[in-house]
């Protein structure tokens, strides 16, 4: 983690992540993509989430979260970089056919490592393969959830996912949350961690850096007037009055179970994830 002298008081406990291990590489132009910013609104123009809006400029990079139609064709990691738009780094590789993509980067991945995508190969940081031919302990990341559609699960930075058993065409793996899931054995996982393991340690700092990130301002319910929010009203400051926690709209918050209990794929949850205690 990266620390500042304390010239002002938001910069006092402010911290980013070092970046020294990225390459200084510009970005690859043919995986750009614009953007289009709606901040929080809809078709209409009305805002349907609140808090965004603003934000420095950035654009997409296209990654390549499947590499199966680059199945066993070697790739060499040409630079490491930082992505805007998600919360891990993003490698540039180099295929031998030639052909240059962005994936997600695993932990301790270096400038210069070869990596490839196949059936079965060497267990390898970066390594593509089904999770059938992955041993029982190791850990993986951007996992399919159905065969051909690409990661779609444990790629954010830091996460890891670990094989418990297969058994009966299906691999039981524990994911970040805790949770214990079924997932088909032939779906392809990548083997090791995702980097930027010290993002959850960030310090924002001040609002300002918020403002940069696209978040806008939030106003607590009790500020507001009755007509606004549950909370809203009362004389000096008041407690909030009702039973249960609730949104501006009068929704029940913190506790209401919101999954669907005839969802398809909760016959696939063999435990579920750990509940988090509320700090009292």
């Amino acid at each position: 983690m990266k620390r500042y002298k304390p010239y002002t008081q938001s910069r006092r406990h402010m911290t980013t992540v070092d970046y020294g291990v990225l390459s200084k590489d510009k970005p690859l132009k043919s995986a750009l993509a614009p953007i289009k910013k709606n901040a929080g609104r809809n078709n209409r123009g009305r805002i349907t989430v609140r808090h965004q809006g603003g934000g420095v400029k950035r654009r997409y990079r296209v990654v390549d979260f499947k590499r199966i139609d680059k199945l066993d064709i070697p790739a060499t990691v040409e630079s490491l970089e930082y992505d805007p738009n998600r919360t891990s780094f993003i490698m540039k590789v180099l295929y031998r056919d030639g052909e240059r993509r962005y994936l997600i980067a695993p932990n301790e991945i270096k400038v210069g490592d070869e990596i490839i995508t196949s059936k079965t190969t060497a267990f390898k940081t970066g390594n593509r393969l089904a999770l059938e031919s992955i041993p029982v302990g190791y850990s993986v990341y951007n996992i399919e959830l159905q065969p051909g559609k690409g990661g779609q699960i444990v790629r954010g930075a830091g996460t890891q996912a670990q094989i418990l058993a297969h058994e009966g065409g299906y691999t039981n793996l524990k994911l970040p949350s805790g949770e214990v899931r079924k997932v088909l054995s032939r779906n392809y996982a990548s083997l090791g961690q995702v980097s930027n393991q010290e993002h959850n340690l960030v310090v924002i700092g001040k609002a300002g850096r918020k403002r940069l990130m696209g978040v806008r301002p939030t106003v607590r319910g009790s500020a507001m007037n009755p007509v606004d929010h549950p909370y809203g009203g009362g004389e000096g400051r008041t407690q909030r009055g009702i039973k249960r926690p609730k949104d501006k709209w009068g929704n029940v918050t913190g506790g209401r179970k919101t999954r669907n209990k005839k969802k398809a794929s909760n016959r696939l949850i063999i435990k579920r994830r750990i509940k988090k205690r509320r700090k009292k």
